[in-house]
């Protein structure tokens, strides 16, 4: 669709996905490097793509989760800023298509699921064989939208860049703190939005962290305000001196927090998808989820899961004894860690899902 000159796109609502997208929209760029193309994704969400060269605005979407009433309100105020050539809908929900198509986008191009083929013009097929929870890269996702309007991949690398000001901000935030910003660094990072069955043992989290301030580095824990009491508990249970960054770093400038990182430890959240954008080694507690989803761009990423019959699946709380976490052990991420923390990124091995027999786990369990 080369005479597309004016383009939205619906961005994805999730910390992770917007940050896996990134390949999509470098593709989106490069096959209409004339086109202005504006994002609209949820508010608090747009500062993952600032300083990113792909978008011509950022819009904060007013309307998710707000009713019908609230989404045409910003479809007609879309309209007015319009009108708009093309349209791309990346969230696979009823809402995300209407709403484009009650702001009047003159061709609406999504996947074709959720009984919403009727509001898209160009109603994608998915691949075959992803089932119902669509087990497939996020960044492969979007690039099938992309593609399907004539963008061609660039790559499937993620990407993110930072602007001056997030990296003062994050300067002023560390120095608060007693944080030397120019000191090596490992930053913990014990929250998910998702829901507590993505979460690592507060406990475990603050062992990982004592052994990384014995070996030497500053130790730092991050996190959004909502995951301030988890934060704090890790905090609480550390012995060895760490900065609880939680709540004070906003979105922009944890990018900048994270890029300066030898290594993360996270669970499967935003914070991992946001450190490997920067190629930041990584070490992943992955539970409840599947790693198909998230299966590129692990060069940097150790991912460590547990051997139990009960993964995944997706429950946002554990009904049972939160096994597939709690037989991850700290010193089983220390280890894989250990090269990264010591300054020899080039020996940090990522590239695959460790699976931990149960047996070699002889810690508590829930």
């Amino acid at each position: 669709m080369p005479h597309a000159r004016e383009i939205l796109v619906r961005g994805p609502n999730w910390v992770g996905d917007l940050v896996m997208a990134s390949p999509g929209f470098r593709a989106l760029r490069c096959a209409f490097p004339e086109a202005r193309i504006r994002l609209l994704a949820r508010p608090e969400l747009l500062p993952l793509m600032a300083g990113a060269p792909w978008f011509d605005a950022l819009l904060p979407l007013r309307s998710h989760r707000l009713g019908l009433r609230a989404l045409l309100r910003e479809a007609r105020a879309l309209a007015a800023a319009g009108p708009f050539d093309l349209g791309l809908c990346l969230p696979d929900s009823f809402s995300a298509a209407l709403l484009l198509r009650a702001a009047r986008v003159k061709r609406v191009v999504g996947y074709r699921r959720n009984f919403r083929r009727a509001l898209l013009h160009q109603a994608v097929p998915l691949p075959s064989g992803v089932g119902r929870r669509v087990l497939m890269p996020r960044e492969r996702h979007v690039l099938g939208l992309v593609e399907a309007v004539g963008a061609a991949a660039a790559g499937t690398h993620t990407e993110l860049f930072t602007t001056d000001e997030e990296e003062s901000e994050a300067r002023r935030v560390l120095e608060a703190q007693a944080v030397d910003p120019a000191a090596p660094c490992a930053v913990l990072a014990p929250g998910a939005a998702y829901g507590p069955s993505k979460c690592w043992p507060p406990d475990y989290f603050a062992a990982t962290g004592d052994a990384f301030a014995r070996a030497g580095v500053q130790v730092l824990i991050v996190g959004a305000a909502s995951e301030r009491a988890r934060c704090q508990a890790v905090a609480n249970a550390m012995q060895q001196t760490a900065s609880n960054l939680c709540g004070a770093l906003s979105l922009g400038s944890l990018k900048a927090v994270l890029r300066r990182a030898r290594v993360l430890v996270a669970n499967d959240a935003g914070a991992r998808h946001i450190a490997v954008a920067f190629g930041v080694p990584c070490v992943v507690l992955m539970g409840p989820t599947a790693i198909e989803k998230t299966n590129l761009n692990l060069s940097r990423v150790a991912v460590l899961s547990a051997d139990v019959a009960c993964r995944p699946c997706y429950q946002r709380q554990c009904p049972i004894d939160h096994r597939c976490m709690t037989r991850i052990a700290p010193e089983q991420v220390v280890a894989v860690a250990a090269p990264a923390l010591h300054g020899d990124g080039a020996a940090f091995r990522g590239g695959a899902q460790v699976i931990i027999p149960a047996a070699t786990h002889a810690g508590a369990v829930c």
